[in-house]
């Protein structure tokens, strides 16, 4: 028996309202709250949140330095597509590549996050 059930996942940013919107530009959803915490819920429940850090500084992906703690993997049909309509969002494209059915980007503070092919 499970001692709980997933709420969301947090990530830390510098503003937490315009990170939740970019996601909420790339994976749809519905933006509760503002100021220091912001969520963002799916259709289908599942929740991403985003918490003020003034200190924030963004991992160095791939690297040991300041290494990636998680990441997002957001599922599309067609790669090529759905990259072109993120770096119009805003992110960027890093650098290493490492698969061929995923693609590494960087979310406008820096968070990797994957688009990954179904």
């Amino acid at each position: 028996m499970a001692v709980g059930k997933l709420g969301v996942v947090a990530l830390d940013c510098p503003e937490p309202r315009s990170l939740a919107e970019f996601y909420r530009s790339v994976i749809g959803g519905s933006l509760d709250g503002d100021g220091d915490w912001v969520t963002l819920r799916g259709d289908d429940g599942v929740g991403l949140a985003f918490q003020r850090a003034d200190d924030w500084q963004p991992p160095i992906w791939p690297g040991k330095e300041r290494p990636q703690q998680a990441h997002v993997d957001v599922e599309v049909t067609d790669l090529d597509v759905a990259e072109k309509q993120v770096l119009e969002l805003g992110a960027r494209k890093a650098d290493y590549q490492p698969g061929t059915t995923f693609r590494v980007f960087l979310d406008p503070v820096g968070h990797p996050f994957c688009l990954c092919a179904c």
